[in-house]
């Protein structure tokens, strides 16, 4: 058998019994692959999130790597139980691929899930497999541990609008892509139009951030195992909407300092009116919205550096009717949010007002 063996050749048990041979049994884990469920020790309460990659619609493959395609598609469940302050703990992986698609493809992409697994210390615990006649889903359950400190609805009025990282990376990573710029596997800058030379490290960062995304899962952890903060969510759809959610949770408006956003270099290097675009809108960042009270800001400030993790203070919230601002100066404008929709020139800022 080789790797260019085609998954309808194989078959699904031949298959199941292939990646089966690959998992490790982990700790925790009393059954694992192979029964109707598996059965994993768990005590106290359970963090449950679920997300998938649809091919077409998440991801394309001529520009995604198979390995990169399994560390995101682990990565993205990861940042939700970093919003909520867990720790991960396991996962069931469903598949869905058409029967000619290559056993390579299927390996790299289990290279990515359980190096990814590895790093944070997840064990695959079972999933599903599928035919399908509409391209790839992986589809996949991430079960974490800890009690749900960080909660959407907990902004106050007075408290800072904090994130970690930096925002619209992954976005300016996708039109990288749609212009040509590739990576390899192991995020590797391989072709693309030329650049100068100082360019080069923005748009390869900003293209791993769209494939590779790194959410910060110890700080999130920390997080809530320290009780410092109360209210968190992660910024997978774009700062403007997720921020406008976060807001109708709490029942509080909140402004954007527009000269503190933390831009990451790659959408800077399109120009400033893009950078804005990309930072309120692009998503998929995967980075930690927080209300932080003032009176604890050095402590969680204190944390993120211990964790690596940039923290930046990037507005406010305040009392009001559940709507977003950005201020720039004296002027202040209401922000439309424009979640999934990466690539409109209008900005979504309207309704100007005075200071």
């Amino acid at each position: 058998m080789s790797d260019q063996t085609r998954v309808g050749e194989l078959g699904e048990r031949a298959l199941l019994k292939r990646l089966r041979s690959r998992i490790p049994q982990g700790e925790g884990v009393v059954v694992g692959i192979g029964d109707d469920a598996a059965a994993v020790a768990t005590a106290g309460l359970t963090l449950v999130t679920a997300d998938c990659l649809v091919e077409g619609v998440h991801f394309r493959r001529e520009f995604t790597p198979p390995r990169l395609l399994g560390r995101k598609a682990l990565s993205v469940n990861l940042s939700d139980i970093a919003a909520m302050g867990g720790i991960p703990r396991y996962a069931l992986v469903s598949l869905c691929l058409p029967p000619d698609q290559p056993l390579s493809f299927v390996d790299s992409l289990y290279d990515g899930l359980l190096e990814r697994a590895a790093e944070t210390g997840v064990w695959l615990v079972g999933g599903n497999l599928s035919t399908s006649t509409a391209g790839i889903v992986i589809d996949l359950t991430l079960l974490g541990s800890g009690e749900p400190r960080l909660l959407r609805s907990q902004a106050r009025a007075g408290d800072l609008l904090v994130v970690t990282g930096t925002l619209g990376a992954a976005g300016a990573g996708l039109r990288y892509l749609e212009e040509g710029f590739r990576i390899d596997e192991r995020g590797t800058l391989l072709a693309g139009p030329d650049l100068p030379q100082r360019d080069l490290a923005a748009v390869a960062g900003a293209i791993r951030a769209q494939l590779d995304p790194a959410p910060p899962l110890s700080f999130g952890a920390a997080l809530g195992a320290q009780g410092l903060v109360a209210c968190g969510m992660d910024l997978s759809d774009g700062l403007s909407g997720d921020l406008l959610t976060l807001c109708g949770e709490s029942g509080v408006s909140a402004v954007i300092d527009r000269l503190a956003l933390p831009v990451d270099p790659g959408a800077v290097r399109r120009g400033e009116a893009e950078a804005l675009e990309l930072a309120l809108h692009g998503g998929e960042d995967y980075q930690l919205l927080l209300g932080v009270g003032p009176e604890r800001l050095g402590a969680v400030s204190a944390l993120a550096e211990a964790c690596g993790v940039p923290l930046s203070v990037a507005g406010r919230f305040e009392s009001g009717p559940g709507e977003v601002f950005v201020q720039s100066g004296e002027a202040r404008v209401r922000l439309t949010p424009r979640a999934h929709q990466h690539f409109r020139v209008n900005l979504g800022l309207e309704g100007v007002r005075q200071g």
